[in-house]
C-alpha cells in the first residue's frame, strides 16, 4: 500500500494523493475540454453535487474551484483513496461537504473490490486485469507511446489487492444526506455504472437534474445506460474522448430534457 503523498496539480493545486503521476492523468481527465469540466461549469451557488466514485475527490476540487458555493457529498470505497478524499475536501472544500467510505451499488450489502495501488483509478468491484491492460495499453499509444516502452509502463500497472467493502444505494445515500436534489450526478465506478443507476429509486430520480458518467460500453452496458437515462426524462449525448479511442471507455453526459 502507499502512504499518502502531496503532488502539485498542473494548473491547479496541490492535493492529498497515493500515487502521484495517477493523480496528475486523472487530473487531466477533468480540464477543458473534458466531460467534467462542462459539467461543472454548469453548477451554480447552492446546487448539490453527487459524486459516485470519488477517488481523491478531483471532481470536488474542480468543483469547489469553479463554483465555490455548491455542496458535495463523495462516495470512495478504497479506504487509501478515502483518506485522501477527506483531506482534500478539508483543504479545498466549504464546510458541510462530506465523503463516504462505502461502494455504491444496486443493493445494500458488502462487496469485493479490487484496489490497484499503482493505477486507483481503474479499481472497482469489477475490475478484470487483462481488460484493463489493455485500456491503458490503447491510451498509451493513442499519446504516442511506442508499443515497447507502453507494456513496459503497463508490466504490473493492475496488480490488485482485494478487500471487502460496505455497499449502499445511491437513493440511501440521497436519504442519509437529506438531499432534496441532486443537481449533478457523477458516476465513475469502472464498469459498475449500471448498478449505481439502477439503485436510484423511481422517486428519487426526479430529483437528479445532469448526470455525467463514464460507461464501459461492454455486454450492451452503454444502451442500457443511455435507454435508462432516456426513460427517467434525460436528454443523453455520448462522447469518447480522442486518447480513448479503440477502447470501449465512453462519457455519457446527459440533462433533463426540455
Amino acid at each position: 500500500m502507499n502512504a499518502p503523498l502531496r503532488q502539485e496539480l498542473p494548473g491547479g493545486p496541490a492535493v492529498w494523493c497515493v500515487n502521484g503521476p495517477a493523480a496528475v492523468a486523472m487530473w487531466r481527465e477533468m480540464l477543458p475540454p473534458g466531460a467534467y469540466d462542462r459539467a461543472a461549469r454548469r453548477l451554480r451557488p447552492g446546487d448539490t453535487v453527487l459524486d459516485i466514485g470519488g477517488n481523491i475527490g478531483l471532481l470536488s476540487v474542480l468543483c469547489a474551484r469553479t463554483c465555490p458555493g455548491v455542496r458535495v457529498v463523495a462516495a470512495e470505497p478504497a479506504p487509501e483513496l478515502h483518506a485522501c478524499l477527506r483531506r482534500n475536501l478539508a483543504e479545498h472544500a466549504a464546510p458541510g461537504w462530506q465523503a463516504e467510505c462505502v461502494a455504491v451499488s444496486d443493493r445494500p450489502g458488502r462487496l469485493r473490490f479490487t484496489y490497484y495501488p499503482d493505477a486507483p483509478g481503474n479499481s472497482g468491484v469489477y475490475a478484470d486485469r487483462q481488460a484493463d491492460d489493455e485500456i491503458t495499453l490503447a491510451f498509451l499509444r493513442n499519446s504516442g507511446i511506442g508499443p515497447e516502452d507502453a507494456g513496459e509502463l503497463v508490466d504490473g500497472l493492475h496488480d490488485g489487492v482485494e478487500l471487502t467493502v460496505p455497499a449502499v444505494t445511491a437513493s440511501e445515500l440521497i436519504r442519509r444526506h437529506g438531499l432534496d436534489r441532486v443537481d449533478l450526478l457523477k458516476v465513475d465506478v469502472e464498469r459498475a455504472e449500471l448498478d449505481v443507476l439502477r439503485g436510484i429509486e423511481d422517486h428519487h430520480w426526479a430529483r437528479v437534474g445532469a448526470v455525467v458518467a463514464e460507461v464501459h460500453d461492454e455486454d450492451g452496458h452503454l444502451d442500457a445506460v443511455r435507454h435508462l437515462l432516456h426513460s427517467h426524462g434525460f436528454d443523453v449525448r455520448v462522447r469518447q474522448e480522442p486518447l480513448l479511442e479503440g477502447t470501449v471507455l465512453y462519457d455519457i453526459e446527459a440533462e433533463r430534457a426540455v
